[in-house]
């Protein structure tokens, strides 16, 4: 994978889409407001449809977002799964089917040589909390694909 930027820890790992985040979320909110200021300020079925449309745009955008994420892990758990089951010895295999999916997108930041560990440190623990597992990763593995 191609790196951007300086190697990817805990600290900088989330992503953010400027064109999305910063360009088109801001711009549908100010429209969602601009729209509601005028159906309260000047009555009309032309203004509520125009709220209304507003609205649908920010839902619309937010749930793009939310799709895109949804299958994007659907395919992490996969990719993490079949490489559980290349990389743990086969006593440690049967739990992968019993991870959660929160907890196998936080193990893809596990090195090669210490996801085992900490594969057994999750399921010992009980830990699902995905931010608190890639606080204990220690050998960082880049996913600079994440939408």
């Amino acid at each position: 994978m191609a790196t951007d930027g300086p190697p990817q820890s805990y600290a900088n790992h989330q992503k953010s889409v400027p064109g999305f985040h910063y360009v088109a979320l801001p711009i549908l909110m100010i429209n969602l407001i601009y729209s509601g200021y005028v159906a309260a300020t000047s009555f009309s079925g032309d203004s509520v449809i125009s709220l209304l449309v507003a609205l649908a745009l920010v839902i619309i955008g937010l749930f793009a977002r939310l799709f895109a994420l949804g299958a994007q892990d659907r395919v992490i758990r996969l990719e993490e799964r079949m490489r559980l089951r290349e990389l743990l010895p086969p006593d440690q295999g049967g739990v992968i089917d019993n991870l959660t999916t929160e907890q196998l997108i936080a193990l893809r930041f596990a090195s090669d040589g210490e996801v085992g560990a900490l594969v057994a440190t999750v399921t010992a623990e009980g830990i699902q909390d995905r931010k608190e597992i890639k606080k204990r990763v220690t050998n960082w593995r880049a996913d600079h694909q994440r939408l």
